[in-house]
């Protein structure tokens, strides 16, 4: 039966056959006089070669573009940070609205061009753009419009002395915002096959318009916290450190004055929610330029699904850690800076509570690569750009608190005068890289493992491959009435793939110990104990992944909102200089707040796959 079928042109061809069905190449059919023999190997196309070599010069050209236009922005945004000569905020604002222009015609012809188009089929990346991630950019867009409201309210209210452009700004944000995350909604899943050269370029100048932005919601609320920081600094006693503010207010008086302050105090409190809504638009543009031409294999994730099932033991601890983080950072804010004694025992407040909930993420995150390791399940190696860009954001924007982690480390063992509080900050710096290591671990884990399809009473599940007439692997199922589930699947393969597929139910000691063997007497992978097999496993890992998305939440909350210990101290500006110390924590500060934004949203993600 066998021999009537051929053989594939490649074991390549072969293996694909068996396993993908009609997605791989297709067999050769059964030769005859007159049909010419297919050849041993695929030759590739020349014309295919020459295709692929405008598309790599147009990605790369492209990601040049945008690197162009996001150094020439960074620029203005240094050169008005620093009070250059010649570049005020009207210039800044100008170029930002330009490229929220450009980007919004982009964005107006590709969405016109796929509703005339709608019919056709469309290639989809099931892996982007995911229905929780889409929601949260909502969210997030929302407060973003409410912020150039906002600013709005303080142009009329400064409109005396403030130029057109602070009016414009926002408005045209507020558009640019609507119009993207309808965007985003409808077509961040989409694979682009038509236009590539010129959806690259419109693409990427989206991701670096959208990191732009960003970086100006960085600056502006930096700038904030660095005044208010100054304005501590003389209450814990460093009178050496200058205080001159950076004060960006306008000469003029705003009419009523109390609406007008309470605008500017408004502001300030959302700009960690659009500085959210920016990276994040940034990513998911990212991965829509990545997945440009790109060729989709059959391998489709299954859908995710939301449960909240046996997880009440991490619920409550996480909601527990969300309702002492908020406690925290109330009186944090409250003491901070009224006095000497207060603000150390608000510094010291702090450190105990982070430092006890570090070591609760770290025992949890180890939990679960524990589990993992004594599992020992085969991971996903699959080509995905919006799993590799989520474990690259992992570990790059870890780095911002690493760096000063190990600044807070360094200050504290050179300085020579060591107050109180600087010693809870030790193990404080030490557990921020430990816990962001350890959880970087578990999620990427998480992300690469294959889902669970089949029940857990399937020990071992070997195919026999046949090729040429001669057995590659074997299989059984140890199972008996497994054989009876999984054979009915069998229907939807090709012909080749039922003939080289053989499942056999008994299998006995003889052919385990001959198995041990064959892997030179190596023992069996160890089992999983009893209280975590099945469902109980799940819901371990479900819990530790609720655990771990709350407490990631509560720790974004208090250095979003003005609760920053690397400022207030006062040691490390001591040892490293004032202005250089500022420098690193400003760097560094948008990056770890990001990674816990970020950090949740993959946590949520392992959630819903587990």
């Amino acid at each position: 039966m066998l021999e009537g079928l051929g053989s594939p042109a490649s074991p390549r061809a072969a293996a694909s056959t068996s396993v993908v069905g009609s997605s791989g190449p297709a067999a050769c059919p059964p030769p005859s006089p007159s049909a010419p023999r297919c050849p041993e190997s695929p030759v590739p196309r020349r014309g295919g070669m020459r295709a692929s070599v405008p598309q790599k010069l147009a990605e790369t050209l492209s990601s040049q573009y945008g690197l162009i236009v996001f150094v020439a922005g960074l620029l203005l945004l240094l050169a008005w940070a620093v009070h250059a000569a010649g570049v005020g905020k009207s210039d800044l604002l100008c170029f930002l609205t330009a490229l929220m222009l450009l980007q919004l015609l982009w964005m107006l012809w590709y969405v016109g061009r796929s509703s005339a188009h709608r019919r056709l089929f469309r290639l989809k990346d099931t892996h982007a753009g995911a229905g929780w991630l889409r929601g949260s950019i909502t969210l997030f867009a929302v407060i973003t419009i409410i912020l150039g409201c906002l600013k709005i309210g303080y142009f009329i209210g400064f409109s005396e002395c403030l130029s057109a452009t602070e009016g414009v700004f926002p408005v045209m944000h507020a558009v640019h915002t609507l119009l993207q995350v309808y965007f985003l909604w409808g077509h961040a899943k989409d694979i682009i096959q038509s236009f590539k050269t010129l959806e690259r370029f419109g693409v990427i100048h989206s991701v670096f318009t959208n990191l732009l932005l960003w970086a100006n919601g960085v600056l502006n609320e930096s700038k904030h916290q660095l005044n208010e920081h100054k304005e501590r600094l003389i209450t814990l006693g460093f009178g050496n450190i200058t205080t001159v503010l950076d004060d960006h207010t306008p000469q003029c008086n705003c009419t009523p004055p109390t609406l007008c302050t309470a605008i500017s105090h408004g502001i300030y409190y959302l700009y960690p929610f659009n500085i959210e809504y920016q990276i994040l638009a940034s990513t998911m543009l990212y991965v829509l330029w990545k997945n440009i031409g790109r060729k989709v294999d059959s391998h489709q994730r299954q859908k995710m699904q939301f449960k909240s099932d046996g997880v009440t033991v991490g619920a409550v601890l996480g909601l527990t850690a969300l309702a002492a983080t908020i406690a925290v950072v109330v009186v944090y804010l409250i003491h901070i800076g009224r006095s000497k004694t207060k603000s150390e025992s608000a510094l010291i407040m702090f450190y105990l509570y982070a430092i006890t909930l570090l070591m609760l993420m770290g025992a949890a995150g180890l939990a679960g690569i524990r589990i993992y390791r004594i599992e020992e399940k085969s991971l996903d190696e699959s080509k995905n750009p919006a799993r590799k860009l989520d474990s690259d954001l992992l570990v790059g924007t870890a780095s911002g608190s690493w760096l000063i982690s190990w600044g807070s480390i360094l200050a504290i063992l050179c300085a020579d005068d060591h107050p109180r509080y600087t010693w809870y900050n030790l193990p404080y710096s030490i557990l921020v890289m430990v816990e962001k290591y350890i959880q970087n671990l578990f999620i990427i884990e998480s992300i690469h493992r294959e889902p669970e399809k089949l029940s857990e009473d399937i020990r071992t599940l070997r195919v026999v491959t046949v090729c040429n007439g001669k057995p590659v692997a074997s299989s059984c199922l140890k199972s008996g009435g497994v054989a009876g589930d999984v054979a009915p699947r069998g229907r939807d393969m090709p012909p080749a793939a039922k003939g080289n597929v053989c499942m056999r139910e008994g299998c006995g000691k003889e052919e385990e110990k001959q198995e041990e063997s064959s892997w030179g007497g190596s023992p069996s992978p160890v089992r999983l104990p009893r209280f975590l097999q099945g469902n109980a496993k799940r819901k371990v890992l479900r819990n530790i992944a609720a655990f771990l998305f709350l407490c990631n939440i509560s720790l974004w909350i208090p250095p979003a909102f003005g609760c920053r210990p690397e400022y207030d101290n006062g040691l490390e500006e001591i040892v490293f200089g004032f202005e250089p110390w500022i420098i690193v924590v400003n760097l560094a500060m948008p990056f770890s707040i990001f990674y816990r934004m970020h950090a949740a949203a993959s946590l949520f993600e392992v959630y819903c796959n587990i």
